[in-house]
């Protein structure tokens, strides 16, 4: 059996050692994700790796803390990857285009959060968190898992998430017949200049003067729409497309279909998602709540304040609320769902959890 080559994309050392500190790149550190990202590092496994925080000019010089520590931003050179085990792209899809070849060439393993990557070939979208409940074989093919040949990972969308984990729950209270979901998007999914606009066109709206649109090419503030203007930068068509090929890529024909509608909405962060459910049988909604409830899901009983974009902040968890369709508390087939999920925090934490998936073929790795 011979040794592993040195350019493999994950494993690039000819021992199977662990190493005793990594050392790990987030490139676009000065961005939302970067952010939320550099935090969720610091405060895991990883919390002891050396940090590399890189991105484009206008960052550059910039003081971020990592842990404990206070380090530069770094301009992004041909020579910054070298000896880096992990590189986490969270900038935009431009940057991670321009950049990933060399990662993958010093032998990196690549977390794309930037989504640039999804359709190269051998990329795998990966959440496992919803993934690993649902690694029984379907047809005899097992799931496809990070390998050795894998390029890069790139972690699923978080509503594609929050609906995964929803939907493998619930069906194991009684089968799901339909499925729908009405997804709001925060602004903050789109980076800072979206959040920006959408601040600037309420002040302006407030004080009766013309509204920037630069970013979405219609008016957004005070305002929930489906589509948006023809030059616009945010385009709500492709980010729907994402998130049903994430759930469908999630899915893997383990999980009910499901028809997905996403908004646009007036809130700066957090995604609400409006989940209609009809079951093959009826169950009571206490059976239905404790099914849901668990790891990363958190059901908030109906005494207490309901969840929201803003009780949702900076909770690692999904806050869900259930009620009965028509509002009774007997027994039924049909329920409303309601979720509230911080989009940022849940993005950094599955792309932690795709890393740790990744350092196990690090010192394991499948010698070819």
């Amino acid at each position: 059996m011979a040794a592993c080559p040195k350019t493999s994309p994950i494993f690039n050392r000819s021992d199977n050692l662990m190493p005793d500190t990594y050392k790990i790149a987030i490139v676009g550190a000065a961005s939302l994700r970067g952010k939320e990202l550099n935090d969720a590092l610091s405060e895991s496994t990883f919390g002891s790796a050396d940090f590399l925080l890189m991105d484009d000019d206008i960052a550059l010089g910039q003081l971020e803390s990592v842990g404990d520590e206070v380090t530069f931003i770094q301009r992004i050179e041909p020579s910054s990857f070298v000896g880096v085990d992990f590189v986490f792209f969270a900038g935009s899809e431009e940057v991670t285009r321009k950049h990933w070849h060399t990662a993958q060439k010093a032998g990196a393993s690549i977390v794309d959060l930037s989504y640039a990557l999804e359709s190269e070939p051998k990329v795998l979208v990966r959440a496992p968190w919803a993934q690993d409940e649902t690694r029984e074989e379907v047809n005899n093919s097992p799931q496809a898992v990070p390998d050795l040949q894998t390029p890069a990972v790139v972690p699923a969308h978080p509503a594609a998430l929050a609906l995964a984990l929803l939907l493998l729950r619930a069906q194991e209270v009684a089968g799901v017949r339909s499925a729908s979901a009405t997804v709001l998007e925060p602004a903050s999914e789109y980076g800072r200049a979206s959040m920006d606009e959408l601040h600037q066109q309420t002040v302006s709206l407030l004080s009766f003067q013309s509204l920037p649109k630069e970013m979405y090419d219609a008016q957004i503030a005070f305002n929930l729409l489906p589509s948006l203007g023809e030059s616009a930068k945010v385009h709500l068509g492709a980010s729907e497309a994402r998130i049903r090929r994430h759930y469908a890529e999630l899915s893997a024909g383990r999980l009910p279909e499901v028809a997905i509608q996403l908004l646009h909405a007036p809130v700066f962060h957090g995604y609400g998602i409006s989940l209609a459910l009809e079951l093959d049988e009826q169950v009571s909604m206490e059976h239905l709540e404790a099914a849901l409830n668990g790891e990363h899901v958190d059901v908030v009983l109906g005494d207490s304040d309901p969840p929201s974009n803003l009780s949702s902040a900076g909770q690692d968890d999904i806050l869900v609320r259930v009620r009965t369709a028509d509002g009774s508390e007997l027994a039924t087939r049909r329920f409303w769902v309601w979720a509230a999920v911080d989009n940022l925090k849940l993005t950094a934490l599955n792309a932690l959890a795709c890393a740790q998936e990744l350092r196990r073929l690090r010192p394991h790795g499948k010698v070819q």
